[in-house]
């Protein structure tokens, strides 16, 4: 008996490989398909093959299943002959929009690529089906299953060509982000956000990326939908446990069911939710077997700063000082807490006054040899800035890349733990941050250097408080860093649309509406009260109690808010609506960061800007910027022409006459008259989100969303190395940055890496392409922190 099951166990394990082995193939013949092929020859051999099967199975009789199978190659034929113009015209001018030529990444490139990925699939399963269909062998549900699924995602990136159309035909010359009408901006929300998803959430999840990513997309998914189902179940989420994010074998087995509960989760649920699920790599399990995998070092201790305020020179004359206040936005003044992680214990490091700041986390306070040799203190230092859509993770989440960094630069590190939103909206976040780099700044012989070399780096949020940071330094008239290493950064937290952010449709980690709630919680929007302390104290799962209104309330927010810029209102429209929100959130606000009073005309102070006016408003007047006081940080004057988002006259002409090829009625009428007649997008299951939309004019701070700062601002950056994902939905942010820094004569380069997922730095050790990719990141970080002399000593002699 006991032979019987073990024969049977091994035969269903070496089936299992063989479907393994199976699926990797077909994948590399997809991804050999898209590199041979170019989109007219892929699209017309789709079309003939789909009409050779359309024919035979429309000859097997009145049979269900063969009438499906040649309405679906039916559709394929339509949707490819549709798409093949569409995504033509977008590629003929995608190169406008490109940083250089040695740079060719936007997201209209993003968007045809992801078709053409889509495009290449169904080439090989059409290919496959006509070889094998007469077999007895043919597996003609799982074929049909498929050749469904890519039909339904065909049939919604030929939506989203066209809607790139439109952005095309609405931007201003140059521009990436949407900038409509009020009436047209309304349209094209409205039908956007009612698109169907859930197509690509099962089994289609991550067909656009590497094939070594997807197993572990999949994985993520099943873990997503059984975790939403235990969070519905316990309403605090005190019995969500990490080995129940896998025990619904039913979404494991059914790619139709996950996709539509996927699509339920991110649609409705709320930021706490999202919160509780990407803080599950903090639970002791998971981090430990994560840091198991990573560089063991000798330092990983977590300090806490207190709360003090503090003196730092000026860098235009070092004579004078600034006062460094601790952060007060929202909850007053409280400790700031940081992650030392180094290598080598080095001097300073093990100081009676580091050791007296130190805070306990467990038995991985210092992990120390017995009684180690200390090395000299670095010349270098990296200030890191987590990402995590500024309300999840921690420097924990974070730190089994941190320590290989470590290693590979032989520089301490050190990681900030800032407060998160909604309980810690925009401007705390930042204050922190800042006041931690000042910190380090001054106290950089603790921390095991000399600070002759300092880098930021950070990831998507982390990217844009690098960012903005920065920014601070310069306006506070400190030590700015010696440059910036940002990967994937979100520097447009307005919620404008563009090419690469229609991918947030179909992208498994940032879908729309996540993207939507993680901004409006950090604008502030999603902020709530937490009167029990018994909730509070569930510590890093920050789970919350929700009753059935909030969860009404997040219906009507939801997914809208991503794109809340569509809803620009007249002058007056906004003051009357805005009004209100101004008074009760001004309260709110860090009276160190927005309140001063008012100074002299022209000046405008972070101290003296109230909400209204972070409007940026396009007609705000110049004037000479001030002399700075030693105690505030400056806003420099904001012209039109400040903030410039054109094209070079001659790319300007170019792309004027590309236009011309757009019909009138397409340049004037609404989104949805832009669908050809016949052509309809599958809409969502889900329903749509209320209107109208929820607006906070916070969002376009420059502290906040830096590609809107103005210039003068924009040329106190230090160096600026973006490391960007083709496939992320935030790589225009990436584009559009370095092209604002590259027209100001801004030292500023742009490596975007091919076929991976927003947050390939968490998932280093995952692949071959993941580790490339954290490299290059690294190979930033040396660039930045080897001094000029040295850079030019090793650098290659010019042919």
């Amino acid at each position: 008996m006991e032979s019987s099951e073990e024969t049977s166990k091994n035969g269903k394990e070496g089936l299992k490989s063989h479907n393994r082995r199976r699926w990797r193939k077909d994948k590399g013949k997809a991804s050999r398909i898209l590199q041979s092929m170019d989109l007219r020859t892929m699209t017309q051999s789709l079309v003939t093959l789909a009409e050779d099967n359309m024919a035979f199975f429309s000859s097997q009789g009145p049979g269900e299943t063969a009438r499906r199978l040649s309405k679906v190659f039916a559709g394929v034929r339509e949707q490819a002959l549709g798409l093949e113009p569409a995504l033509g015209s977008l590629l003929g001018v995608a190169h406008l929009f490109d940083l250089d030529p040695e740079t060719p990444a936007n997201g209209y490139r993003s968007l045809v690529h992801t078709a053409r990925c889509c495009l290449a699939h169904l080439l090989h399963k059409s290919r496959y089906v006509a070889s094998n269909r007469r077999s007895i062998f043919f597996r003609t549900s799982h074929n049909l299953a498929e050749l469904e699924a890519y039909l339904a995602a065909l049939t919604q990136l030929r939506a989203l060509a066209y809607y790139a159309q439109r952005l095309l035909a609405t931007n201003q010359p140059g521009g990436l982000f949407f900038e409509g009408d009020e009436g047209l901006t309304a349209d094209f929300l409205r039908e956007y956000v009612t698109l169907h998803k859930g197509c690509f959430y099962g089994r289609c999840l991550g067909f656009q990326f590497t094939p070594s990513i997807r197993p572990f997309l999949q994985t993520i998914s099943i873990g997503l939908v059984s975790f939403g189902e235990h969070y519905k179940r316990n309403e605090s989420g005190l019995g969500v446990t990490a080995s129940s994010l896998f025990t619904s074998g039913r979404f494991a087995i059914d790619p139709e069911l996950r996709g539509a509960e996927f699509e339920r989760i991110t649609q409705n649920l709320d930021v706490h939710f999202w919160k509780a699920f990407w803080n599950i790599t903090e639970i002791e399990v998971l981090s430990s077997l994560a840091n198991m995998a990573s560089a063991t070092v000798r330092v990983s201790r977590l300090i806490s700063l207190p709360p003090e305020a503090f003196e730092m020179p000026l860098t235009s004359d070092p004579k004078l000082t600034v006062t460094i206040s601790p952060p007060l936005a929202h909850t007053g003044p409280g400790p700031v807490l940081i992650r030392l992680i180094s290598y080598d214990l080095r001097e300073g490091q093990d100081s009676e006054e580091l050791n007296s700041m130190v805070k306990s986390e467990g038995p991985r306070i210092l992990e120390l040899r017995p009684r180690p040799q200390q090395t000299s203190r670095s010349r270098s230092l990296v200030v890191h800035f987590h990402g995590g859509g500024f309300v999840a993770q921690t420097s924990k989440s974070h730190e089994p890349y941190l320590k290989s960094w470590a290693q590979e630069l032989g520089a301490p590190i050190i990681s900030i733990d800032y407060s998160l939103a909604p309980e810690a909206p925009f401007p705390r976040a930042l204050e922190e941050c800042f006041f931690a780099y000042c910190w380090a700044v001054k106290h950089c012989a603790l921390l095991g250097s000399t600070g002759e070399r300092i880098c930021l780096a950070g990831d998507s949020a982390g990217g844009n408080l690098c960012f903005t940071v920065a920014l601070r330094a310069a306006a506070y008239g400190v030590r700015v860093p010696n440059g910036i290493m940002a990967a994937y950064p979100a520097t447009m937290l307005q919620s404008a649309a563009s090419p690469s952010r229609l991918l947030s449709l179909m992208d498994p980690l940032l879908p729309l509406s996540v993207l939507s709630k993680c901004v409006s919680a950090y604008a502030g929007a999603e902020a709530e009260e937490h009167p029990n302390s018994d909730e509070k104290a569930l510590g890093m799962m920050g789970l919350v109690r929700r009753d059935t209104s909030l969860l009404l309330r997040d219906l009507r927010l939801g997914a809208s808010s991503w794109l809340n810029s569509f809803l620009e209102f007249s002058g007056q429209k906004s003051q009357k609506t805005s009004a209100p929100t101004v008074e009760s959130m001004r309260r709110s606000v860090s009276e160190a960061a927005l309140a001063q009073p008012e100074g002299p005309v022209g000046t405008d102070s972070l101290k003296i800007l109230t909400l209204k006016d972070l409007n940026l408003k396009s007609s705000s007047e110049t004037s000479e910027t001030p002399e700075m006081s030693l105690s505030v940080e400056t806003l420099g004057p904001s012209t039109p022409s400040d903030v410039n988002f054109f094209l070079r006259p001659e790319d300007a002409r170019e792309e004027a006459e590309a236009k011309e090829g757009l019909s009138a009625k397409d340049s004037s009428s609404g989104v949805s008259n832009a669908f050809p007649v016949g052509f309809h997008p599958r809409r969502t299951s889900q329903g749509a989100t209320q209107m109208p939309l929820y607006s906070s004019p916070i969002v376009k701070n420059p502290f906040m969303s830096p590609l809107l700062a103005p210039d003068n601002m924009l040329k106190t950056l230090p160096p600026v190395h973006i490391v960007a994902c083709a496939l992320d939905p935030m790589l225009d942010d990436s584009v559009m940055f370095a092209r604002r820094l590259r027209a100001l004569g801004q030292p500023v380069t742009l490596r975007v890496v091919e076929d991976l997922p927003h947050g390939f730095l968490s998932l280093a050790s995952l692949c071959r392409e993941t580790r490339q990719a954290a490299e290059l990141c690294v190979e930033r970080i040396r660039l930045i922190l080897t001094p000029p002399a040295a850079a030019a000593a090793t650098a290659p002699p010019p042919l």
